[in-house]
């Protein structure tokens, strides 16, 4: 197996108020909503790729903590793969939400200056 990345399906955005960021996003800007599963998360898209909205997780920071999350088939094997040639694992690969025709699953690394890189994989 290959293991490439080739296709960012997420960016998450991290800010001090979702809700004042959606009003932005999607009103100012013209993104198109997509949903919004908790106060503190929302999800719009913007030409295919979809733009998560976030408050800071962890020790993140607003304006420091966004994340490339790129798409990719059997995220366990893929991630292990990414580990393997010298990628930190953050967190294994997990279920991230059940939606009405996928599971979300998401798993995270982190690159050489400590940012994360997201993988997540859309298992039917």
């Amino acid at each position: 197996m290959t293991t490439t990345l080739s296709t960012i399906r997420q960016i998450a955005i991290t800010v001090s108020d979702v809700d004042a960021a959606l009003t932005f996003y999607r009103d100012a800007l013209g993104l198109a909503f997509l949903f919004q599963p908790a106060p503190t998360l929302a999800f719009l898209d913007a030409g295919g790729i979809r733009v998560m909205l976030t408050t800071p997780q962890g020790a993140g920071a607003v304006g420091a903590n966004s994340i490339l999350y790129f798409s990719v088939q059997d995220i366990e094997a893929t991630q292990a793969a990414l580990v393997a040639r010298g990628a930190t694992e953050e967190r294994a690969p997990q279920l991230a939400a059940r939606m009405p025709d996928h599971a979300l699953w998401t798993g995270f690394l982190r690159d050489p200056d400590g940012n994360l890189v997201g993988l997540m994989e859309e298992k039917r």
